[in-house]
């Protein structure tokens, strides 16, 4: 490999191949905190050098991880001694905007927080938000189909993309980068790349869809006494607020609680009694208009029973701390260490059922075990942080096995937006059909026979 690294750094310069400290200093994730173990990260400033590299790399038949943000959960990113990382953190650049067409082209390597500030700074807005939106890049955002909480208004981060760049394993350069809203010629050859966690290629560049800008945001915190008026809030609000409904965040009393009262992190804005919790959230244009559809919504919903209390946030201040609550994952990974987290999707009325069966499981096996829950439910979509005193692999196999078999029964999936990388892989098989995954390896063979990106990770070995 030192001959192929010396070729890499005649394109890159060697500044921007690590090696050795540079290397294990670094870690591959956040939660989790292991050290990179590639044999060497490179960082290419260009599509045009990363299509070099990759050409390099595939005559050598070296294997390589992408790397963004590395804010994933599921070892997505995960290098071993012999494979290189290829780093985006240098394509950093906002290439255009266009406020005529609402689109924005930018690098793989733009944090999503640069994205959303860009559109923002023209008067537009870009959909996907999420928490981690300081840290985690476009590029990782589309290879992982993120979703976030904005997803019942605007949908995943596959609806925001409209055009993008990839380079394959043996460094073709696929360039469908499209601003057309409209693009029924031929096949959409983007969606190969969405999503498929940087196994078919590397994503380089991307053509974003932004919005109009929705300036007044309001925001509510209630309790719910049951699951059943939780989901008649949630039918409720949809209609009463029609298309401004962006987040209804909801949390388990066992999340609530532990970061309000149990840990004294938030001071909790509805006394942590009831069973659920939600954040409701609309965005609008019209701010008297909007103030007073959102309050009169929830004064319908109080008056219907489908609440029993409830707090509107009345400044950027109140609103942030609201949100805090929900988005405090430092404060889960404190109380709960060592933390196991999971992110599952499943249809709404089995959820309830779902985790009342679920945590007894968890107790049975490992007695003192917490479950604590919260998630997107607009669009189906539960975290669970799980503690049962060791996370190390065989207890975290176990432990899977609990959360994930279930889920076959009803429908459900073992990821609903982390995607798969090694920690769900072999969990797929819950949620695809045999002949899915046959047509997965059939197009994994087609565009990287030789197993080059992002080897071992969705896809086991192909048995055939």
């Amino acid at each position: 490999m030192d001959a192929l690294l010396t070729d890499i750094e005649a394109l890159v310069g060697s500044g921007n191949v690590l090696t050795g400290e540079d290397v294990s200093r670094r870690s591959v994730d956040w939660l989790s905190g292991a050290p990179c173990r590639a044999r060497a990260i490179v960082r290419p400033a260009s599509p045009q050098e990363l299509a070099a590299v990759m050409r390099l790399c595939h005559s050598a038949r070296q294997p390589v991880v992408a790397h963004g943000g590395l804010t994933g959960l599921v070892q997505g990113a995960d290098v071993d001694p012999d494979e290189l990382a290829i780093s985006l953190e240098r394509l950093t650049t906002i290439e255009h905007v266009d406020t005529i067409g609402a689109t924005l082209t930018v690098q793989a390597g733009v944090p999503l927080q640069a994205v959303q500030e860009a559109a923002e700074a023209v008067g537009l807005q870009f959909a996907l938000d999420l928490g981690a939106r300081g840290s985690c890049t476009i590029g990782g955002n589309i290879a992982t189909n993120a979703g976030g909480v904005r997803v019942i208004r605007y949908g995943m981060m596959r609806q925001q993309v409209l055009g993008l760049e990839a380079v394959l394993a043996d460094g073709t350069v696929v360039s469908s980068m499209s601003r057309m809203l409209k693009n029924n010629a031929g096949f959409d050859l983007k969606q190969l790349f969405i999503g498929s966690e940087g196994t078919l290629g590397i994503v380089t560049r991307a053509v974003l869809r932004l919005h109009p800008a929705t300036p007044d945001v309001q925001t509510a915190l209630v309790a719910c006494d049951s699951f059943a008026a939780l989901t008649g809030l949630l039918a409720r609000m949809g209609n009463a607020l029609g298309g401004s409904l962006a987040a209804f965040e909801v949390m388990w009393q066992s999340h609530y609680r532990l970061l309000t009262t149990e840990s004294g992190r938030h001071t909790p804005p509805i006394a942590p009694e009831a069973p659920f919790f939600v954040i409701v959230e609309s965005l609008g244009h019209d701010p008297t208009h909007h103030a007073e559809l959102f309050s009169a919504s929830l004064e319908a919903a109080l008056e219907s029973e489908l609440i029993n209390d409830a707090v509107i946030a009345h400044s950027a201040a109140q609103r942030q701390g609201i949100w805090a609550i929900r988005e405090d994952i430092e404060g889960l990974i404190a109380a709960l260490s060592p933390l196991l987290a999971f992110d599952v999707s499943l249809p709404i009325h089995a959820m309830a059922d779902y985790i009342d069966a679920l945590e007894p499981a968890l107790i049975h096996e490992w007695p003192g075990a917490r479950l604590v829950t919260f998630g997107h439910l607009g669009d189906g979509n539960l975290h669970l942080s799980i503690s049962v005193g060791s996370a190390d692999p065989q207890t975290r196999q176990a432990v899977a096995q609990c959360v994930y078999t279930p889920l076959a029964a009803l429908g459900g999936s073992v990821s609903a937006e982390h995607g798969i990388g090694l920690e769900k892989r072999d969990y797929l098989a819950l949620s695809r059909t045999p002949e899915e995954i046959a047509l997965m390896h059939t197009l994994k063979h087609a565009l990287d026979p030789h197993h080059l990106l992002n080897r071992h990770k969705v896809l086991a070995a192909n048995p055939g």
